[in-house]
């Protein structure tokens, strides 16, 4: 039963620089069941995504590889079983050693150094990979034109600091689109990879060829 409700639980991305500010939207996530991943920064969050790598590997094809491929292409994310060193043949046997996880949606705050809330959402949702997890803004300023935009552009909701318990609540209809998102999207793919498929493909060519 235990493994049950680890394979149901909603997973959130809260992302804020603020340690008070992510103590306390991590302990409300927590209080509501939901399984969360807490870091400081937009690129942080990117990293954890495995966002910065997609661009990275976009710029530089020959870096692409069908396992890599298959990973983001699942809206997915890595964490890694080990604290081993990111250098050389330690990095690759511990991406090997990967576990994936579903994150169903992401909620960050809007003003943060270096990438701020509003930056981040655009990358989500100008990825191919990840453009359709729910993104959810916070900011302890009331700015219309701020709130505005962040909607416009995507956010499913704006929260006012500081979050309250309700805020959380209205969390949980995203969090359902998200993982619906997420199987839909899962189960294309496993059909495109699919040998059934694969194999009808071939025999497909096969007799064209033959009729050429």
């Amino acid at each position: 039963m235990a493994m049950v409700a680890a394979d149901t639980q909603f997973h959130v991305l809260a992302v804020d620089d603020s340690i008070i500010d992510r103590k306390l939207i991590e302990r409300l996530l927590k209080t509501s069941s939901y399984q969360v991943t807490a870091v400081d920064s937009g690129s942080k969050a990117l990293e954890f995504l495995g966002l910065n790598k997609d661009e990275d590997e976009q710029k530089n094809p020959n870096l692409l590889d069908d396992d890599d491929d298959e990973e983001r292409s699942e809206a997915s994310v890595s964490t890694s079983s080990s604290s081993s060193s990111s250098s050389g043949d330690d990095l690759h046997q511990q991406q090997q050693h990967h576990q994936e996880v579903e994150v169903n949606l992401i909620i960050t705050d809007y003003c943060m150094p270096g990438m701020t809330g509003y930056d981040l959402l655009r990358k989500i949702k100008g990825s191919s990979s990840f453009k359709d997890i729910p993104v959810v803004i916070m900011s302890s300023e009331n700015i219309p034109s701020r709130i505005n935009r962040c909607l416009e552009d995507g956010a499913e909701e704006f929260f006012l600091k500081p979050v309250q318990l309700s805020d959380v609540n209205k969390l949980r209809p995203h969090l359902m689109k998200g993982r619906s998102n997420f199987n839909k999207r899962k189960g294309m793919e496993e059909e495109i990879h699919s040998p059934d498929r694969t194999r009808t493909r071939y025999n497909e060519l096969e007799v064209v060829l033959s009729a050429n």
